[in-house]
Formats: C-alpha cells, structure tokens, sequence
C-alpha cells in the first residue's frame, strides 16, 4: 500500500512553474471585481500582469509598514473592511430594490429602517421565525402583484354584476358563518374571477362554482374544513356531493393547480404595522377593502394598490391630527410602495362611493359585517358620510 503523499505530483508540479505563471486565487480576483465596478484589465506587452503590480505593491507597503505601530496597521484594515462590507451592503440592498420597483431611498441608515420595521412587522404577524427572510418575503409578494391583474372586466356571457354581487355577498355570509380565516374570504373571490375569466360559466351552476371556490380556499388555508355535506345544505341541496367534487376538479384543472396568491390583506397588515396605524384605521381600511369583493371593476388593479389606497384614505378620514411620530412612521412606511396619487386617488372615490352605499344596497353582508361592536362598528362611522370631496386626498 503505498504511503500518503507518496503519488501527489503537486510538490513537483510547483517546483516547475514559472514565477510569472502564478496567480491570485479566484474568489480574490472576483472580490476585487465587484467591489472595484471595474473590468479585468489585459496583461501588458512585456508578460506582467496586474497581479504581478499588486504584488509589488504590497512588499513596498510591508517595508513602510516596519516603521508604524501596529495599532496603526490594525485601524487601517478595520476601516477598509469595514467600508467594503458598506458598499458590498448599499449595492445588494439598491439592487433588490431596484427589482421590485420599491421607492426607497438609496442612503443605507433608510434602507436599514425600513428592514428593522418589516422584521417588527413579521413578528407581529406572527411570523417571528421568517423575521431573517422578512425582506426577501416583502419583495417576492411585490414583484407577483402583475400576475394577479386582469387584462379586462367584462364577465362571461349570462353572468351580470348584479348575480357576481349576489354571489360574493352570499359567499361572504358562510365565510362569516364557518368563521373562516380573512385570507380564505380573499382567496375564494380570486379563484372565483379567474374562473369567470379563463373558463366558459353557466348561469345554473354559479352558485355551486362560488361554493366549491370556498372549499377550495379552506383546504389552502383553513386547518379544520367544513364537510361537503354542510356546503350542500347550505346551497339546499340544488348540488349534490358528486358534482361538488366534480367541480373542484374542473376548477384546479383550469387553474393548472395554481392557487397561490399575493393577498392585499397582507399587504395592509404589514403597511399598517410599519406605519403605526391604530386599530381603528386598520378595520376602516379592511372595510374599504373588503367592499372591493363585490365590483369586478377592481380586478384591473394590482392587490397592493387596494391596499394601499384603502389604507390611505382610512388614515386621513380619522387621522387628521397626528403627531410627529406617527407622521415619521407613516413616512416610512410610504417608502413600500410607489404607486402614484392620482391611481390611487381614483381608486379611493370608487371606495368612498361604495362605502356611502353600502347600507341602502341589496349586498349588505360586509356593512352588517363590520357593524358589530367586535370590528367597532366602523361601517357606520361618521367619516365615511361627511367626508369631503376626494380631490383633497391627491
């Protein structure tokens, strides 16, 4: 058996290269590529490298360096690492957020704000262990809002708004009923307007096509589901389990078993949260939003942009005396989104509209919803029927 060592050729390999032939390592070259933001230069006529130079360079600092204290020496490589990790930390964050569109300053101490208030954020969302992965989750959800906006708004041939309305607000009552999650109310109505725009819908099995998006959305969301036979009793019967389950089937088969979605409620919550929103002006904001389930009109905007436009005009109906902190908070948390006044001002005058209707409407399950002394009552707030024209929220 032969020895170790005995078969390794490197030692006599090294013994024959040439000087000029050795090199610095790679991951040295590439460090010094990125950080520099310059292109390896070519070697020059003579066979010197620039290597070469930079080896000539460092002998002529070690022979200065014997006349300075070490001190010296130790302070000089503490800033210049820490200037690298700086520019290696500027350029990764300007980069993500030159990805995803966000509006955040380029100054390093705003970027790190805005990361510290994402991570509060996820904790009190209760996602205390993706609290490392906050902004990489933030950016994801960003950059999937196109996905989810509707080349148009027309529904299909036999179904109205006024039957899509009806739906929705009946949708709304066994969400409530079953005391589902938010997430699972948001869910449905997506899978429910893609349905209506990928798909051919016959008026007879609306309801049924309405009810199994539900079930759907439990399983995605939901930890206990309701029994199929509960959802037949509640559509009387007119559906049995068989064509239930025949229809979850169809609809996964038309979605290709895509389900996920970028929901604008959480959205919201994590705009609220940086911004130090109250109480009260999240569930305004959650009211605003949830009103949208009804018009098919709002499928022609991205989630954030409810969101967000929801949000907005909930904090300046009840937040018109703020203090400095708040408006510091809220400052930062516009630094999420980039979407311009006048979208989102449009979008607020069809909110408020609907708002103001809300309880002489046929559709009443969300004001009923949101009148109860649990969500404040805030369906029937003052603010929402003595609010002043929109053209003061551009």
């Amino acid at each position: 058996m032969a020895r170790p060592g005995c078969c390794d050729a490197r030692a006599a390999f090294e013994g024959c290269r040439k000087p000029e032939e050795k090199r610095a390592p790679l991951k040295s070259w590439g460090n010094i590529c990125h950080f520099s933001n310059v292109r390896p230069l070519p070697p020059e006529e003579d066979g010197s490298s620039l290597f070469s130079k930079l080896d000539l360079e460092k002998r002529r600092k070690r022979k200065m360096e014997k006349c300075r204290g070490a001190d010296d020496i130790l302070m000089e490589t503490f800033a210049e690492n820490t200037w690298v990790c700086r520019q290696a930390e500027i350029l990764h964050a300007e980069d993500r957020l030159w990805y995803c569109g966000l509006s955040v300053n380029s100054s390093l101490p705003a970027m790190q704000q805005v990361v510290n208030d994402l991570k509060e954020a996820m904790q009190s969302l209760g996602l205390s262990f993706e609290q490392e992965y906050s902004w990489d989750i933030f950016c994801a959800m960003m950059k999937r809002q196109s996905h989810y906006v509707f080349e148009r708004a027309e529904l299909p041939k036999g179904i109205t708004v006024e039957m899509r309305a009806l739906l929705v607000d009946w949708l709304i009552q066994v969400h409530d009923s079953f005391r589902c999650a938010e997430e699972t109310l948001y869910l449905c109505v997506h899978l429910l307007n893609s349905c209506l725009w990928l798909s051919k819908v016959n008026p007879s099995t609306f309801q049924l096509l309405g009810m199994t998006c539900l079930f759907i959305a439990c399983k995605k969301e939901e930890c206990l589901l309701p029994e199929t036979t509960e959802l037949c009793f509640l559509m009387e019967n007119s559906f049995s389990k068989k064509q239930l389950l025949k229809m979850e089937r169809k609809i996964l088969d038309t979605l290709k078993f895509d389900v996920s979605y970028a929901q604008p409620l959480h959205f919201l919550y994590v705009v609220a949260t940086v911004g130090r929103c109250n109480q009260k002006v999240i569930f305004l904001a959650k009211y605003f939003l949830e009103l949208t389930l009804l018009d098919p009109e709002y499928t022609l905007y991205e989630p954030a942009q409810l969101a967000a436009a929801a949000l907005c005009l909930s904090r300046k109906l009840l937040n018109k005396n703020c203090c400095w902190d708040e408006e510091e908070a809220w400052a930062r948390a516009g630094h999420l989104y980039s979407f311009s006044k006048i979208m989102l001002t449009k979008i607020q005058q069809r909110m408020l509209k609907a708002a103001a209707q809300a309880s002489s409407l046929e559709t009443q399950a969300t004001f009923l919803k949101y009148s109860i002394p649990e969500r404040l009552k805030i369906s029937s707030h003052p603010a929402i029927f003595h609010a002043h024209p929109l053209h003061e929220y551009s």
